[in-house]
């Protein structure tokens, strides 16, 4: 089999025929429809034929502008099979983030979802290289640069096919596969080039890490516009199993029983939220039933990274199993044996907890530009305190300012038409990431912060405001936190409240009835969260502390440029939107 993408979906169909690859949530009925892999196969043929019949092949950019659903993936194989360049967009792009990229790839044709994108995209065509677009559901438009995706996949003739078998002899491993363009939290999104023979490696190595066959099942809630969910969905194809893909992520709680995965890629946050949930329900449980639950997580945190249980410990095991962490795991579906966690990060409690109540979470570190991961856990030796032990056939090193370095067939081929921030982070195959961290004595990777996030204060003391972030942003009445200290005499930040369970923990103040931009100007509520914030940030040495902090009413978000697609702070946007509240915490 070639090194390439559309050779190994080939193959899958080939070897698995009826058998399901995707699985299809039917909304209106609460069930499951399989899809075939005999079903891709054909459907990726009649995208590729129609691709080819409107004038495109090897090479050429088109974009996927969509939330997660089985067409998402059709079309990504369907553009490689005519060795075209895949350009995802998040589902949440804004207009301004379309246009960028857009003009820097000159496309012409991109794949739709929903209404909005749409609305987006049609915006782009008089005033970018845009000239076609496909709709995935069929909208409610005369536009006849518009085609539905039932048109769409009708327009290949004969002679497109033969086209299409030429592409796919002459496909190469070094053919560019994908554009992926990084979030941009300090700067104008760069556009990181991958090849197929940068995912068929990263294929090879996670499958002599990890235990998956085709026996697993798995939930796509993550936006396949990222490499993490990306590559995870081509790498369940690879191994033979089953995806259901999830378009709404809000959703993805209420779809889990559902589903029944054995296996998911998820992120920090989708941990924290779950463990705040639990845990806002054990506050109103009996004192009876909380030691019953402390019992059984205690019992719980004995076994992690145990092989075989003494008999004793096996015993208290299987009561607490039955009498707690099996209903705990039924909140996963019931199914769930191990989850990839990446893209931020995360407390070790936190991980032990889960891990405690029988869940692998399996975290580790890696890059767009590394073809997603880089280290994570093995199964039979790990350290929760660390990003897991580095992949293998990856080499790591650590460089000046304590920077990441990373070698090896997974990094990218450089940021498209951006000569001169491609030769800042790339020497031949070694990529500089940007990240400070190490490596410990064990052999496990730690990351420790972005070099360009750390801070140093006017009195020459250095700052990780992620160490800080993390620290303060476990704290349930704490949605969000950005530290702030470059250049300044100490240490502030911009704190934005959980609004809800600060509602509930003051009903004599009847917060209700009252606006967010009052709750945080209220005195009380502002001596509460100096109180939260000396409390949690007691054990710091002095110049680490946050010595001032102004409260929010609005949550940074994806929608007021707070946030990145990704869900990370725009650190550079936020301290530049909010300079004058800043300024106003250093005015003696």
């Amino acid at each position: 089999m070639i090194n390439h993408l559309a050779h190994m979906v080939l193959q899958g169909a080939k070897k698995y025929g009826q058998r399901p690859v995707f699985r299809l949530i039917n909304e209106a009925s609460g069930t499951l429809e399989n899809l075939s892999w005999d079903f891709l196969a054909s459907k990726n043929k009649e995208v590729s034929k129609a691709l080819l019949s409107l004038g495109y092949s090897f090479e050429s950019k088109i974009g996927i502008f969509a939330n997660n659903r089985p067409e998402w993936t059709m079309a990504d194989i369907g553009i490689l099979s005519i060795r075209g360049i895949v350009v995802p967009f998040y589902g949440t792009s804004n207009r301004d983030q379309l246009k960028y990229i857009v003009d820097e790839t000159q496309m012409e044709l991109i794949f739709v979802d929903d209404a909005q994108q749409l609305e987006k995209a049609l915006w782009l065509l008089d005033k970018t290289s845009l000239k076609t677009i496909i709709t995935f559901t069929n909208a409610n438009t005369i536009n006849h640069s518009v085609i539905s995706w039932d048109t769409f996949c009708k327009l290949g003739t004969k002679d497109d096919e033969t086209l299409l078998n030429s592409a796919l002899e002459n496909a190469h491993e070094e053919d560019i596969a994908s554009i992926i363009y990084t979030s941009g939290t300090t700067g104008e999104p760069k556009g990181a080039m991958l090849s197929h023979l940068n995912f068929m490696h990263a294929f090879k190595i996670n499958d002599i890490r990890l235990d998956i066959t085709e026996n697993d099942s798995s939930l796509a809630f993550l936006p396949l516009s990222h490499i993490f969910e990306r590559s995870w969905t081509f790498f369940m194809m690879y191994r033979g199993g089953v995806n259901t893909f999830l378009s709404n992520p809000k959703k993805v709680i209420e779809t889990l029983p559902l589903v029944k995965p054995t296996v998911m890629c998820v992120v920090p946050r989708f941990f924290e939220k779950t463990h705040e949930g639990i845990f806002e329900e054990y506050h109103h449980w009996s004192s009876i039933k909380q030691k019953i639950f402390d019992w059984s997580v205690a019992v719980g945190h004995q076994t992690i990274g145990k092989h075989r249980l003494p008999f004793l410990l096996s015993v208290k095991h299987k009561i607490a199993q039955k009498l707690v962490l099996g209903k705990l795991m039924g909140i996963f579906g019931g199914n769930l044996r191990t989850t990839p966690c990446a893209g931020a990060a995360i407390q070790p409690d936190l991980l032990k907890f889960f891990h405690a109540i029988g869940l692998f979470v399996n975290y580790g570190y890696g890059a767009t530009e590394t073809t997603a991961t880089v280290s994570c856990m093995k199964t039979d030796t790990f350290d929760l305190n660390t990003c897991g032990s580095i992949m293998p056939e990856t080499k790591v090193s650590i460089g000046e300012n304590e920077e990441i370095i990373v070698e090896g067939d997974t990094v990218f081929k450089g940021y498209y038409k951006k000569p001169v921030e491609t030769e800042k982070v790339l020497q031949g195959k070694a990529f500089k990431t940007g990240d400070k961290g190490y490596i410990t004595d064990d052999n496990y990777l730690v990351m420790t912060d972005r070099i360009k996030d750390m801070m140093k204060t006017s009195g020459g003391k250095y700052i990780s405001p992620q160490k800080l972030e993390l620290l303060l942003g476990q704290n349930k009445y704490i949605e969000q936190i950005v530290v702030v200290g470059d250049n300044k005499k100490y240490v502030s930040a911009l704190v934005i409240p959980a609004f809800e369970l600060l509602q509930q923990a003051h009903p004599h103040l009847n917060l209700k009835s009252i606006s967010n931009r009052e709750i945080v100007d209220h005195p009380e509520i502002i001596k509460f969260y100096k109180q939260l914030i000396d409390q949690d940030q007691n054990n710091l040495d002095g110049y680490e502390q946050i010595k001032r902090f102004v409260l929010l009413p609005e949550p940074l978000s994806i929608e007021n440029s707070g946030l990145t697609n990704t869900l990370k702070i725009k650190r550079k946007h936020v301290t530049e939107l909010y300079k004058d509240l800043i300024d106003e915490m250093y005015q003696s």
